[in-house]
């Protein structure tokens, strides 16, 4: 496991604006979650090779950390800069062993991750209209992208190999789950 302490420290902009307790904890808790699905995500692409919805959503999630730790240099608070579950053997463990059965865990984990967004974080930033934004676009994304491409995986339908955006033959992401989206 190459777990990296390499949280860089921000200095705050002159001006920014402060940032209490709960939001702050809201936007690790959601960092931690983003980067817990990636290092989920590429180790069931180790075991069973760069299949969709795996490979396009894990893009995604990388952005989705992206753009917490901007929302985390906004208000000049310590970011994580690597993703210390990558290579993880904990994670790699949790692999089911077919990739029918990884499309139902990422289906509930899309769930788990809505119902997240939508119990604590959002309501720990209710005071932050940005962070408020940024949270409930991210929630979005694994309800109305995220989820129905693993039900369509877990169906056995949607399952690819490559890096295609999956527009043809129904098979994958039409719908705009692409490295662009959040």
């Amino acid at each position: 496991m190459a777990v990296s302490a390499a949280a860089t420290a921000v200095i705050a902009p002159a001006g920014a604006a402060t940032l209490d307790a709960a939001a702050h904890a809201a936007i690790q808790a959601a960092l931690e979650d983003e980067h817990k699905a990636e290092a989920f995500y590429a180790a069931v692409m180790e075991k069973f090779g760069e299949v969709r919805p795996f490979s396009n959503i894990i893009r995604a999630e990388q952005k989705h950390a992206s753009a917490l730790n901007r929302l985390l240099q906004t208000y000049g608070q310590e970011q994580t800069v690597d993703n210390p579950y990558l290579g993880s053997a904990e994670v790699a463990a949790a692999v089911p062993a077919t990739l029918a059965e990884a499309c139902r865990m990422g289906v509930d984990a899309e769930i788990a991750n809505r119902e997240l967004y939508d119990t604590k974080l959002i309501p720990a930033a209710q005071d932050y209209a940005e962070i408020k934004s940024v949270f409930s676009a991210l929630r979005d994304a694994s309800e109305n992208r995220h989820l129905p491409a693993f039900e369509r995986c877990g169906s056995g339908q949607g399952q690819g190999h490559g890096m295609g955006m999956g527009m043809g033959a129904g098979m994958g992401m039409g719908h705009g789950n692409n490295a662009g989206d959040l």
